[in-house]
């Protein structure tokens, strides 16, 4: 049987000399093949590459194991001879009964309609669980976010009309809740919501304040948005508001939609969008003052 090794070394001969040295074999009992050669590279010939080559040898085969002799199996013992003159006879196995089925018994009227009405119970009580997981899911998120900003809060989850969840928060931190014009709160609800109905077949709206800043901040809104139109007809121009996020700029779409002499539109993208109150020529009145109001 041929076996081989690879062996390297700066030339090819202290490669041949060092496997020589490591198989303990003579220089006749192996054949050299040169896999590669020696050379130097680099600037100026500075770097230089090991010879590698490989040395073949003969190892005797060695002698397969003998089998192994086969151990000998006992043959049966005979049977009992029968006595002269008797026939065999096979006794004849008992048969095995018959077993009866009961008859159907008839199902009472409740038995049957029993299963649906669980199912009804089953169904209204799977949907109650539901919302007060959900329920107990936002107030938990809430409370381990505010726990990472360090705001102590009260926090008082109530179900809305039509469906969806009102959250309220308040304490004396609440100016780190809020933010510059509700962003942080904004973010708040947005993580709220999505770390709630992740996972949800049917999504849930969650809606987060905090010391009764959003009623205020439409209350806000609105009178900008009047004191904005009252300018646009008085100086008969447009006039653009600063840039609001989306349920801003639907407070001042509706507060506008019925004032007279105005329209508005939004312009520009994300987070630039803002409301501008176009000024509508010859239909302002006279004071400058909307003729009628409907609330949104």
């Amino acid at each position: 049987m041929t076996k081989y090794i690879d062996v390297s070394g700066k030339t090819e001969e202290e490669a041949v000399s060092t496997g020589l040295a490591r198989l303990g074999l003579t220089r006749d009992d192996v054949s050299v093949e040169i896999l590669e050669m020696a050379k130097r590279t680099g600037f100026l010939n500075l770097r230089s590459t090991p010879a590698v080559v490989r040395l073949r040898y003969e190892v005797p085969d060695e002698p397969s194991p003998a089998p192994a002799a086969p151990t000998p199996v006992p043959a049966p013992a005979p049977a009992p001879a029968a006595p002269k003159g008797s026939i065999p006879v096979s006794k004849p196995q008992p048969a095995a009964p018959k077993k009866e089925k009961p008859a159907a018994q008839p199902r009472p009227a409740a038995a049957v309609t029993a299963p649906a009405a669980d199912a009804q119970a089953a169904a209204a009580e799977g949907r109650a669980s539901a919302a007060g997981t959900q329920q107990e899911r936002a107030e938990r998120y809430l409370r381990g976010l505010l726990d990472l900003m360090g705001v102590q809060a009260d926090i008082t989850v109530r179900e809305r009309d039509g469906g969806g969840l009102n959250v309220e928060l308040s304490g004396s931190g609440m100016g780190a809740v809020i933010g510059r014009r509700g962003e942080t709160l904004d973010a708040i609800q947005h993580l709220v919501n999505y770390s709630v109905n992740r996972g949800s077949e049917k999504r849930m709206h969650i809606s987060v304040d905090a010391e009764n800043y959003r009623s205020k901040r439409e209350d806000s809104l609105v009178r900008l948005a009047e004191k904005m139109a009252a300018k646009a007809v008085k100086y008969k121009r447009s006039m653009a508001l600063e840039p609001m996020n989306s349920y801003e700029r639907h407070v001042i779409h509706t507060a506008l939609q019925n004032y007279q002499g105005v329209s508005t539109a939004s312009v520009g993208v994300e987070p630039n969008r803002r409301v501008v109150v176009n000024y509508e020529r010859g239909d302002a009145p006279a004071s400058g003052k909307p003729k009628s109001r409907e609330w949104a």
